[in-house]
């Protein structure tokens, strides 16, 4: 039986260096839906393509290839980097993410993705709506301030210029606009267990998903959890 481990949370809450972890410790596949969603917004803003403008989205996106092989992102046959990891890349991912059109396209994506395999797949809308039939769903939250600080050091160590005031700035507003959206807002799914990572190193995170996962997955086939 396939394993499905929904991890959400808003912005710069630990998802991503706990879900690559678990999924690295696991020996399962892994897959960054937030990525897919900085991907499709980033291009859609180099096409001058305004975020309220369904019509012209779903035309543009008829023409968009987004692939999922060995745990990299090809848009259009061409390998996704680093540039979609900046804080705007961040916004554009959530103005454009609010249009139904994005989400329907994304989701479609993802599902496919996580239907016939064990998994552990990270994002905003994981265990409501890409995967409401995981086993684990995880709800992984931190103040503001703390993920600000995360994100700061996390591109400084890229040797990207960034104002710890500015990413604080953004991250409040990505938090209001991914919670008031209207289609799939940010929402903790009924059955998801809440771990709040402000004071808690990654390994005390992944620690507590990983003895969820002993209680409710059976991985027999794969690599110890440990």
């Amino acid at each position: 039986m396939h394993c499905k481990i929904a991890i959400d949370g808003p912005a710069g809450s630990g998802k991503t260096t706990v879900a690559k972890e678990i999924a690295k410790r696991l020996g399962i596949d892994y897959l960054d839906t937030g990525a897919m969603y900085r991907i499709v917004g980033l291009y859609l803003h180099n096409c001058g393509v305004s975020p309220d403008s369904t019509e012209e989205i779903e035309k543009t996106l008829s023409t968009v290839s987004i692939e999922y092989k060995d745990g990299k992102y090809y848009l259009n046959g061409k390998q996704v980097g680093d540039e979609i990891r900046t804080a705007e890349a961040g916004i554009y991912a959530s103005h454009y993410g609010a249009n139904p059109v994005v989400r329907k396209f994304l989701t479609k994506i993802q599902k496919e993705i996580c239907a016939t395999r064990s998994i552990v797949a990270e994002g905003r809308d994981i265990g409501t709506v890409v995967m409401p039939d995981a086993q684990v769903k995880i709800f992984l939250i931190a103040s503001p301030e703390v993920r600000a600080k995360r994100r700061y050091e996390e591109l400084k160590s890229k040797g990207l210029e960034v104002s710890y005031d500015e990413l604080l700035k953004q991250i409040i507003e990505r938090d209001k606009l991914d919670s008031s959206r209207e289609i799939a807002p940010l929402v903790k799914a009924e059955d998801a267990i809440e771990i709040d990572s402000s004071n808690l190193s990654v390994e005390e995170v992944v620690q507590k998903i990983l003895e969820i996962i002993k209680e409710r997955c059976s991985l027999s086939s794969q690599k110890t959890v440990r």
